[in-house]
This record gives C-alpha cells, sequence and structure tokens, in this order.
C-alpha cells in the first residue's frame, strides 16, 4: 500500500512539475515586476506604506504595453516604473485604476508578449501556478491547486470574485498571474488571507478572470 501510494505521489509531483514548467514557458515573458516610487523619496522600493510591499508584479494583456497589476501596488505612488524579464526597466503611466476591484492597468513603452486569459471559470482541484515577483527578488513561479471559486464577501476588496488557491504568495507577489497547466491566466494575485502575518499560509487569492475581463475589457478598445 506504502510503495502504491509513493508511486502515485511521484507521478503526480512529476506531472506537476512538467505543467508547471509549461505555464512558466509560456507566461513569463509577459510578467513584469511594478516598482512603484511613494512620496518623499526619488527612487522605487523605499518609503512604501505600513503593509505595503516596496515593489509588486503585473503582466502584459497587449503586446503593446498595457501590464495589468493590483490597485493597492500603486495606490500612493508617485511615480511607477515596470522592469522586464529582461532586466530593462520603463517608465509606466496608470490608464485604469478600479480600487473597488484591486486592479489596475499601466501603459508603458515596451513591446512585449502578452498573457492570455481562460474564459472559462477553473476545475476545483486542477493546477494553479503562481508567476509573481515574490518579496521584490525577481520574477519566480510558484504552484498548487485551484482550493475554491466564486469566493466573495472575504474583505479585501468592495467586489470580490475569487479564485483561492494554496500556490505560495507573498509579498510582492500581488498583482501576478495565476495560471492554469495550459499557460492561461485565470485570475491576478490580489490577497494573502491571514492575520497574524503578510506571508504565505496557503490561503490566497486572485481575482478571476471574468472579473478581470468584466472590469478592464474597454481599456483595449
Amino acid at each position: 500500500m506504502r510503495l502504491i501510494l509513493m508511486v502515485l505521489l511521484i507521478a503526480f509531483a512529476a506531472e506537476v512539475k512538467a505543467d508547471g514548467v509549461k505555464s512558466w514557458n509560456m507566461v513569463s515573458s509577459s510578467v513584469f515586476s511594478v516598482l512603484p516610487t511613494w512620496p518623499g523619496y526619488a527612487d522605487p522600493g523605499y518609503g512604501a506604506p505600513l503593509g505595503t510591499a516596496p515593489e509588486g508584479t503585473g503582466f502584459a494583456i497587449s503586446e503593446q504595453g498595457h501590464i495589468i497589476t493590483a490597485a493597492h501596488v500603486i495606490s500612493k505612488a508617485t511615480k511607477v516604473s515596470v522592469k522586464n524579464s529582461k532586466g530593462e526597466i520603463f517608465d509606466a503611466e496608470p490608464v485604469f485604476t478600479s480600487r473597488a476591484t484591486d486592479l489596475a492597468v499601466l501603459k508603458a513603452k515596451v513591446k512585449t508578449d502578452q498573457a492570455f486569459f481562460s474564459l472559462k471559470p477553473p476545475d476545483i482541484g486542477s493546477q494553479a501556478c503562481l508567476i509573481s515577483n515574490s518579496f521584490g527578488i525577481g520574477i519566480g513561479i510558484t504552484c498548487g491547486v485551484v482550493s475554491a471559486t466564486g469566493i466573495s464577501g472575504i474583505g479585501f476588496n468592495k467586489i470580490e470574485d475569487f479564485v483561492q488557491t494554496d500556490a505560495a504568495a507573498n509579498p510582492g507577489s500581488s498583482g501576478g498571474a495565476l495560471v492554469n497547466a495550459d499557460g492561461l491566466v485565470i485570475g491576478m494575485m490580489s490577497g494573502i488571507f491571514t492575520k497574524n502575518t503578510d506571508t504565505n499560509v496557503g490561503v490566497n487569492f486572485a481575482v478571476s478572470s471574468a472579473l478581470i475581463l468584466k472590469t478592464v475589457g474597454d481599456v483595449l478598445k
């Protein structure tokens, strides 16, 4: 019995690894570090409000430099820059903000790969990988599963439709792309559910792709 269980676990781990590689290869080039500059400071990374990471994440939703991120990442910034996977830094301007949904769209003068959205809700238990700038140390990937869908009433945002996942998220992950095994975006990371610490405990919430498309779809028209 133990041998069978071990074989199943190894097979599952191998499948997750393979799908995680696919998700990374399809989406990582469209993910950016978001670098806000806060009032009273000349450079990003200093003076972030208490409870706010000095950096965040965003991902391109057009090849013309439209980058979606979490509104709270840039809420009080006097200037915003974005850094791509090559380490190149570009100035970015907010062109849309919805604090009610924690969604914002930046526009940078950069040609980039874009991420594509899944048009159907993810299955509970299916793989979910988060590509984000955790702790501001650069773009990386963590994988888990979809724990729940259609979550609301958590209290993070006025309007909520969350995908819950146990894929690790930490300060800096906000605005990151939550991606399924096919490399399609199923959500944008918005909040970590914990009362005592702002680090990952395996209960993380991403704004659903449906709410993203409903909220920011007109920006690209």
